[in-house]
């Protein structure tokens, strides 16, 4: 008999759910994964295009993106729960919990950035966005490769999306200056720039959440931990000492 007393036929089927389950983990991630990509894309359209109707899309969106969280949190805790996994299955799922989290932060962000796309469609387009396509450009990019990193287990594809994390602040702080700026010589765009401020802001927060989606690849991939250079203090704890 095999261990705690299941015939090799049973231990055999229990595997074979555990790794459908595991499957239907990842399609639902995936799932959640499109989505907020869309999401992303259409908050940012309905800024730098005024389009409308991505705006709206993302709006109507908002509540099946938090469905889908909640359906991956309860799928993944009673896998935990009832399958006891370990290694490379155990950090899978731990990742999903983690990145599941982050995904719909950024869709939140997404719905901020459409409802502030809303109020500028109201006014003229000042100096014209201040770099925004730009920033927004650098984002959506670093949300795609966040997503692909994990959908192929692509360690370096991870790795390039933690890069490019400081030239997105650095491009925050940059436009947040100039629109202070802008304020303090047109008193009359003032609304406008500070709606500008809340997308500029959203962004960077949505670029944060896939460096975390990053790290968690990593994490899941390789079991290191990159967080607040955590990969460098391992390896030195994990260093031979010398004779």
């Amino acid at each position: 008999m095999s261990p705690a007393g299941l015939g090799e036929g049973q231990v055999g089927g229990s595997v074979r759910h555990f790794v459908e389950e595991l499957d239907q983990l990842n399609n639902k991630l995936l799932e959640m994964c499109t989505f907020v990509e869309a999401a992303v894309q259409r908050s940012i359209f309905a800024v730098t295009d005024k389009d409308l109707d991505a705006a709206e899309e993302v709006l109507r969106n908002e509540a099946h993106i938090n469905q889908i969280e909640i359906e991956i949190d309860d799928f993944a805790i009673g896998l935990l729960a009832l399958q006891q996994p370990i290694a490379s299955d155990l950090r899978l799922i731990v990742a999903a919990l983690k990145i599941n989290t982050d995904l719909e932060r950024m869709g939140d962000l997404a719905v901020n950035i459409a409802q502030r796309a809303k109020m500028l469609m109201q006014a003229p387009v000042i100096r014209p966005m201040i770099d925004i396509p730009h920033i927004a450009g650098l984002v959506k990019s670093m949300v795609r490769k966040s997503i692909d990193s994990f959908v192929t287990h692509d360690a370096e594809l991870a790795r390039s999306v933690l890069a490019s994390d400081t030239g997105v602040d650095n491009l925050r702080t940059a436009n947040c200056h100039e629109l202070i700026s802008f304020m303090q010589h047109h008193p009359d765009g003032i609304s406008q720039a500070v709606d500008l401020i809340a997308v500029v802001r959203n962004l960077e927060r949505i670029a944060d959440h896939s460096t975390n989606i990053a790290e968690d690849v990593l994490f899941m991939v390789k079991g290191i931990d990159v967080r607040h250079h955590a990969e460098g203090r391992q390896t030195e704890h994990n260093a031979v000492e010398p004779a």
